[in-house]
């Protein structure tokens, strides 16, 4: 893809230094093994090491230029000195970069959303995603499943990097992809990866304990998810946001105050989009909303009561970027769910079901336990884990919300990574006091285990992993998948074979 710009000067992209503006460059990148002659590399400040440690091997392998901040110049000086080449040293280089990207790869689809929050953005940019395809658009999501849709890529985060971002928006353009709903994640916006995106409308869903291994404090996490509002959306952009959250009328109030139209949704009376009621049944929930003094109700295949706001938030989207209204609600009941989201797993002979989901946080776990109930007739038992090298703050705090939603609880293990598994699972257990818990390290047979407990009218929910295929135990990427591992389960105790 980079060889679709050609070449630009540096002033082309929006890059000037005293004498080398007129630089022309080749390609851009951010990891020095990846530069070739005539590129631009940024170094960036980083958690753990400075980009511009790599500025030396940038510049044997003939890189034209380097970005980056007055840090990473003067731990490169000697080398770049004797190489001779520019050296644009700007306060925040992620944010050049952004720029620098965009106006590099040029091309993006004409209709660009982006979603926040701790819980829901997947779903979110999915729903935004499959309104507007059955409404005739050619439609991607972009996010924690890759980019889904007309176009399809694999992606290694969430948010990536701006290089990258924007090869995959040029790439959506150049196949027709005219409508574009992306994840905006805290470390993507803290790290200025999606400033030069150009947005239409921007879409909050609400805010709990996570990240808190990367951000310092609660309201650091709150202002790297406020930065979706107070500068990447345009003022002339439309911010959709969910005011149930406790969170969500400081948000609307950044959004109002750059002069943002503002769409809410909730069950808040003053909500514009307001949810009035659900009913829930085994696949799925009727719904019945407001908006502009109209009645709607509608029924959708998607389990889970906290579904109705993110369905509405897609919505809102939807029509924060020129969709008609009507239309939008019309095609609602045709969503579906999105892949380790409540997604359906297996059913055992006796009737009782397995689903799947991502809830991976106290809040999150919480939420999709109180959404679940609701379609269960008997017992709810869950599976779950915490990650490794993770916010270990949470992990009782998970456990807690376990015991407290569920009947059963099985504890075992997620992606331990480089951590004492056995550690985890002891720091969740320390919040499950008064439950009845069962710990079991592996994982396969904490499922096999769960689903063998299942009678008729039970729900199991295995949660903490959702689409997820890989187990990370030390460095190691293990084949894993909690929907596959649900099916084998049943099969096996059902007598299906597998």
């Amino acid at each position: 893809m980079q060889t679709r710009a050609r070449t630009k000067t540096l002033a082309e992209l929006g890059l000037t230094v005293a004498g080398g503006s007129e630089v022309r460059i080749t390609g851009l990148s951010v990891d020095s093994r990846d530069v070739k002659e005539g590129h631009l590399f940024a170094a960036l400040p980083g958690t753990r090491v400075h980009g511009g440690e790599f500025i030396q091997y940038a510049l044997r392998m003939k890189a034209a230029a380097v970005l980056t901040d007055r840090d990473g110049a003067a731990i490169a000086a000697d080398e770049l000195a004797e190489a001779g080449v520019p050296v644009v040293v700007v306060e925040d280089p992620r944010e050049a970069l952004a720029f620098s990207a965009a106006l590099w790869f040029e091309a993006q689809p004409e209709v660009q959303v982006a979603v926040t929050g701790t819980n829901g953005k997947t779903s979110v940019a999915s729903f935004a995603r499959q309104l507007w395809t059955e409404m005739g658009a050619n439609a991607v999501s972009i996010g924690t499943t890759g980019v889904e849709g007309a176009y399809t890529a694999p992606l290694a985060h969430t948010t990536p990097e701006p290089i990258t971002l924007h090869r995959v928006l040029a790439a959506a353009a150049d196949e027709g992809v005219t409508h574009a709903a992306m994840e905006a994640s805290s470390h993507g916006l803290a790290q200025k990866r999606i400033d030069g995106v150009r947005l239409r409308a921007a879409g909050f869903t609400n805010l709990s304990q996570d990240h808190l291994d990367y951000h310092a404090d609660f309201e650091e996490y709150f202002s790297a998810k406020a930065g979706l509002f107070s500068r990447v959306l345009p003022e002339d952009g439309t911010a959709v946001i969910n005011i149930d959250d406790p969170w969500g009328p400081r948000m609307a109030e950044i959004a109002e105050d750059r002069g943002q139209d503002l769409l809410t949704i909730g069950r808040s009376s003053e909500a514009m989009l307001q949810i009035l009621g659900q009913r829930f049944d085994a696949t799925g929930q009727e719904l019945r909303f407001e908006w502009t003094g109209r009645i709607q109700q509608i029924r959708m295949g998607l389990i889970g009561g906290f579904q109705a706001e993110n369905a509405l938030v897609a919505a809102g989207l939807c029509i924060g970027t020129g969709a008609e209204a009507q239309e939008v609600f019309d095609t609602l009941p045709m969503l579906q769910t999105v892949r380790g989201r409540m997604e359906f797993a297996a059913r055992r002979e006796n009737g009782a079901a397995v689903f799947v989901d991502y809830a991976h946080t106290p809040d999150a776990l919480a939420t999709a336990l109180r959404a679940i109930r609701p379609h269960v007739l008997g017992r709810l038992i869950v599976v779950f884990g915490a990650g490794g090298d993770r916010d270990s703050g949470k992990r009782p705090l998970m456990g807690k919300a376990a015991v407290d939603h569920a009947d059963v609880v099985f504890v075992t293990d997620d992606n331990p990574r480089t951590e004492d598994p056995d550690l985890i699972r002891r720091q969740i257990l320390g919040g499950t006091e008064g439950g009845e818990v069962t710990e079991v390290a592996d994982r396969a047979e904490a499922i096999l285990r769960a689903v063998d407990a299942l009678q008729p009218g039970d729900t199991l929910l295995v949660a903490g992993k959702g689409h997820e295929t890989g187990q990370i135990i030390g460095d190691a990427v293990l084949p894993f998948d909690d929907v596959e591992q649900a099916s084998v389960a049943v099969a096996a105790l059902d007598g299906k074979g597998v």
